[in-house]
């Protein structure tokens, strides 16, 4: 049985997660940190909680694995059908329309794609996958994209790209799984032809966003839910600002932007709706 937090260690706790990575908890949280910090206790030969915060502060690497603990990595290939459906019919080709109006020549038409809170990389495959069944030739583009996420252990899975049965067998199709995939003993790893598309790396959404450069499209789905208002208007700000100004953000089908960012308005196509900045 994990050691049972006391409430003055709780204060301290959930503002230390705040801290490192943002996330929002409150005190009726205490069983969330018995259970998913509660054996770093025994691993860290921690007396307390208090103890275990000392020792993290200093301790980049247990800091790391605390992050890890408390991120909820929920993720599975195609999630949700409507955002690939409105990358495949609506904001894809529209983004090449407009691009291709102001390119002369040969020149490759720049598509740049940011998965924000990527996990284990299943949304930003899932997009390479379409677009490479989709553009057919991705050599006639200048393809950029990027999966970010807080977790070093997220971020490390996703750039090897292996998948065991159980990540395989949530949101993708068969037919996908063998043109995509190749078999490593009992898990799949992703051919290098999709995984060459995909770069990741570690990043805090709390942090400057300085170096990500522009993006065409980010998706930034059910990972601002974690974060109070005020840092979810920090966060919409700042992608507002990473985001080309024709550029679309797609969020979760749960989440709305209205009170935290007045800089995007919603637009809808079919059953689904996406935001754009306000022109």
């Amino acid at each position: 049985m994990p050691l049972k937090i006391k409430t003055d260690e709780i204060k301290v706790i959930i503002k230390y997660i705040h801290e490192i990575s943002g996330i929002s908890l409150d005190h009726s949280k205490a069983y969330l940190l018995e259970t998913r910090l509660g054996h770093f206790l025994n691993e860290g030969d921690c007396s307390s909680y208090l103890d275990l915060y000392q020792k993290a502060k200093s301790d980049k690497k247990l800091e790391g694995k605390i992050i890890d603990a408390i991120s909820t990595n929920e993720t599975l290939f195609f999630r949700d059908k409507g955002p690939f459906d409105l990358l495949r019919n609506k904001i894809i080709p529209e983004l090449i329309d407009a691009r291709s109006a102001k390119i002369r020549g040969n020149i490759p038409i720049p598509i740049r794609i940011w998965s924000a809170a990527c996990s284990t990389g299943q949304e930003l495959y899932s997009i390479a996958i379409l677009l490479k069944e989709l553009l057919l030739d991705v050599k006639k583009y200048n393809l950029k994209l990027l999966g970010t996420d807080i977790s070093d252990t997220a971020v490390s899975q996703a750039s090897y790209g292996k998948f065991n049965k159980f990540e395989i067998e949530r949101g993708l199709a068969k037919d996908k799984l063998a043109k995509f995939f190749s078999p490593d003993g009992v898990n799949w790893k992703i051919k290098d032809e999709i995984r060459v598309m995909a770069n990741f790396k570690k990043f805090n959404l709390m942090f400057p966003f300085n170096g990500l450069g522009k993006f065409d499209i980010i998706f930034c789905r059910n990972v601002a839910i974690y974060f109070s208002l005020e840092d979810r208007k920090k966060i919409f700000n700042n992608i507002s600002n990473a985001l080309e100004k024709d550029g679309s953000l797609i969020i979760g089908s749960s989440e709305a932007l209205t009170g935290i960012c007045p800089k995007f308005e919603p637009k809808r196509h079919l059953n689904s709706i996406f935001y754009q900045l306000k022109q």
